[in-house]
């Protein structure tokens, strides 16, 4: 969206830049000489445009996503059934600092704190069917 907003305002001023050109003919052509420092100037506000439409549409949403998963592994608690990054299914036995042990199936795993990706549900909360 802020991305749009700037190329349109590029946009208008290019045009009015345009049509103030088109208002006012000279008598006599003249040859004009490129302003460097113009161009300089053009060329680093358009690289500071790309860097932010990547900054909103690539860095933005990663950190998001990472804040998020932070908190649901800070959250953990025994009961807790959860997913793994390798899409391991488990109810979580017991918690360490930096492990838990899950049971899975009729297994019983160690696994680290950092590989759950999500909860699927919460111990003492009913779950909710989808239909």
């Amino acid at each position: 969206m802020m991305m749009r907003m700037i190329a349109l305002m590029f946009l208008l001023a290019q045009q009015s830049l345009m049509a103030r050109d088109a208002a006012t003919p000279d008598p006599q052509p003249q040859r004009t000489v490129p302003n460097s420092t113009g161009q300089a100037i053009q060329s680093m506000m358009l690289m500071g445009v790309f860097v932010l439409g990547m900054w909103f549409l690539l860095i933005q949403p990663q950190r998001k996503k990472a804040k998020e998963i932070e908190t649901t592994q800070k959250a953990l608690k025994p009961g807790d059934k959860i997913v793994t990054n390798s899409g391991i299914l488990g109810v979580i036995l017991n918690i360490k600092d930096k492990s838990l042990s899950i049971r899975s199936a009729e297994t019983k795993l160690e696994i680290e704190k950092s590989s759950v990706l999500r909860v699927l549900e919460r111990a003492g909360e009913p779950s909710e069917s989808k239909s």
